[in-house]
């Protein structure tokens, strides 16, 4: 509003200095017309950005009107309508297209009928070209107060452009950032749901199978699925409660320490607790950043669901090693690669495994073992956390 203000009065003394002492003839009228007018085309532009074309076309049709009646300096006419030049600037950058062309073609035939009027009506009584600083010459001024307001509908035209390009950006990021996190948290479901379902799973078919001649098996299997229901409602909880609070400013759920290779050993006790043998072997690793621990915990994690879905009781070997800055994941099973038994699946793990090796700019195989089972191996690059910075 300030700067505004400032134009205005910039504008305001640069109407009334070049009607009254223009390179041509002077206006010879009364000094109160010269500032009137000079007030009435140059401070509207205050408003310009509220209500851009109103202020428009107040600005054109007093500068028209001025010019027109011979409150002008011969030579400068141009300079009546610099005010009328900063209103559509505005209503260019501001308004669309379909409304500001209009207001250009407008703000080109008013000055130059006004313009032309002025000439027709004071040119008999205006020296020759001789006794004029300027060529006094109709088309001449024309054009070039033509030229003045082209050139700042353009300007504005860019600027507002360059506006909407920047909003329309800043909505797809938006979205991108909404779809980005619509895919964490369903993996972070996935993998919290999935492991502990298909644990629920196996022990409840353990279970139904048994439940009449193993009574002792039954007993530890519903115990199994107890546990495991209780720690996957725990962490859903804590996901919603996240997920509620996150970006609210509220203090939230109390957290839980992020899962990572210390957690790799309950993971393999729940899958062992299904009939899978478990052999784990962990090492360099404590220098893991805290972020690439939780996607080896998570890739460890969809890994053995893997197995105790697919492979039935089997023999699995889990191998987590850090060295040289690499971080080497691999999880072999000696199941059969198609077991008849094998709950079917929806591909989404091994998808899941593979985004979350990709932001790391890891690298990972999965694939059937020619001498039977399957094997996954996730090969991430990062550096030590003593290293970082």
């Amino acid at each position: 509003m300030i700067t505004d203000l400032v134009w205005a009065l910039v504008l305001l003394l640069l109407v009334a200095y070049t009607v009254t002492d223009p390179p041509g003839p002077a206006y010879p009228g009364p000094w109160w017309a010269v500032w009137a007018t000079a007030g009435l085309v140059a401070l509207p532009v205050v408003a310009r950005r509220r209500w851009p074309l109103a202020v428009l076309a107040v600005v054109l049709v007093v500068a028209a009107s001025a010019t027109a009646v011979g409150v002008a300096g011969a030579g400068m006419l141009m300079m009546e309508f610099v005010p009328a030049a900063t209103a559509l600037y505005t209503v260019a950058a501001a308004l669309p297209p379909r409304r500001s062309v209009p207001a250009l073609l407008a703000a080109l035939a008013v000055p130059a009928a006004a313009i032309a009027v002025f000439y027709a009506a004071r040119l008999p009584s205006l020296p020759t070209a001789a006794g004029s600083e300027v060529p006094l010459w109709a088309p001449g001024e024309i054009g070039v107060t033509g030229a003045l307001l082209a050139i700042c509908w353009s300007v504005g035209r860019l600027v507002g452009w360059r506006r909407d390009l920047a909003a329309r950006l800043a909505r797809s990021q938006a979205h991108t950032a909404v779809v980005d996190e619509r895919l964490r948290i369903a993996r972070e479901l996935h993998d919290i749901v999935g492991h502990s379902m298909s644990l629920i799973s196996v022990k409840a078919t353990v279970a139904n199978h048994l439940a009449d001649s193993r009574p002792d098996e039954v007993r530890a299997a519903l115990a199994v699925i107890e546990k495991t229901s209780r720690t996957a409602l725990a962490d859903l909880r804590r996901a919603v409660g996240i997920l509620r609070t996150e970006g609210a400013g509220e203090p939230g759920v109390e957290l839980a320490p992020t899962a990572g290779p210390a957690q790799l050993a309950d993971l393999v006790s729940n899958a062992e607790g299904t009939g899978v043998r478990v052999r784990l072997r962990v090492d360099g690793v404590d220098d893991l950043p805290q972020a690439l621990g939780l996607t080896a915990y998570r890739v460890v994690q969809e890994a053995l669901t893997n197995v105790i879905r697919h492979a039935a009781p089997t023999t699995c070997r889990v191998d987590v090693e850090g060295s040289a800055g690499t971080l080497r994941i691999e999880v072999t099973d000696d199941g059969p690669p198609d077991p008849t038994g094998a709950t079917p699946g929806t591909g989404r793990g091994l998808a899941g495994m593979r985004e979350r090796v990709a932001i790391y700019g890891g690298s990972m195989i999965a694939e059937p073992r020619p001498e039977g089972g399957f094997r996954v191996c996730a090969l991430l690059p990062y550096s030590p956390v003593g290293e970082a910075g």
